[in-house]
């Protein structure tokens, strides 16, 4: 595992800039999906899942890993892969790429989050009035999007300095350069874990579906139903277990698996962007 994980690294940092899909050449199919962390360790997390599901359902894929998020929901809107993993396609300025969702992680929806660390002398989202904020990336649905709507509706405005990614964020926040981020529920939490940080909640999002698997619509609808079965089989096949166990240590989260999902469960995302008031400018 470790040999074809590093190996796998290899290919996928060489896929960091931007391309095509060319699957219909070379019968390999690309897939994509969102930067949480740096790069690498996206890689490292997924290039297990990845090649257990192109061994399974028969159809190869090759992981692609854009070096930013703006990269990556560009790669979203141009539809540039074949399979994604992400929410970039729900936003509606990437609506017509036509990305189709057939599956979702299980368990809980997710929510965005305003943090500060436990020790800091902010009490409320007020008190961040002109004070720089971190944040992923402008392309961040629950580490910018969500956070950044709620300051503009309550008044207030900040500063954001955009990290690259939601962990680069964090760091920011723990290393004291800013006094607040806004991140993932779920990123924070793993990452506080792994790096030790002690931190408070000052607002949270209502909760969202807000990552799904979906499929190019030109790709075939026989491969979409084989990489489908793939993954929502995954965590009821020991090997699999495994794989998905052992991409879990490398962030030090609980297992990911996957169930059967439609566009319709995502609507409440939708509804969010037609009515943000944040300025959606991906480009």
């Amino acid at each position: 595992m470790k040999a074809w994980t590093g190996a796998s690294l290899l290919v996928v940092l060489l896929f960091l800039g931007l391309g095509t899909s060319s699957w219909s050449e070379s019968q390999s199919f690309s897939f994509g999906v969102i930067l949480h962390r740096n790069p690498a360790t996206t890689a490292e997390f997924w290039s297990p899942i990845v090649k257990y599901v192109s061994e399974r359902s028969g159809v190869p894929l090759t992981l692609k890993v854009a070096k930013t998020g703006p990269e990556h929901t560009m790669m979203v809107r141009r539809a540039e892969v074949d399979f994604l993993y992400s929410n970039h396609n729900f936003v509606a300025e990437n609506a017509a790429s036509g990305y189709r969702v057939f599956a979702r992680p299980r368990g809980d929806a997710g929510q965005g989050e305003i943090v500060v660390l436990t020790d800091s002398p902010i009490r409320s989202l007020a008190e961040l009035q002109g004070k720089e904020v971190a944040f992923p990336h402008a392309a961040a649905f629950l580490g910018y999007h969500l956070p950044m709507d709620a300051m503009l509706r309550a008044g207030i405005q900040v500063k954001p300095l955009f990290a690259g990614n939601q962990e680069a964020a964090m760091g920011q926040l723990k290393s004291g350069r800013t006094v607040a981020a806004g991140v993932s529920a779920e990123v924070m939490r793993a990452f506080a874990r792994r790096e030790n940080v002690k931190y408070r909640v000052l607002w949270s999002s209502e909760k969202y579906l807000n990552l799904a698997l979906s499929a190019n619509p030109a790709v075939p609808e026989d491969k979409v139903k084989a990489v489908r079965e793939a993954f929502i089989r995954m965590a009821d096949n020991l090997e699999g277990v495994k794989v998905l166990a052992s991409s879990a240590a490398v962030v030090k989260q609980p297992p990911i698996s996957f169930v059967l999902a439609a566009d319709d469960e995502f609507s409440n995302m939708r509804q969010f962007y037609r009515t943000t008031r944040v300025k959606i400018d991906l480009n």
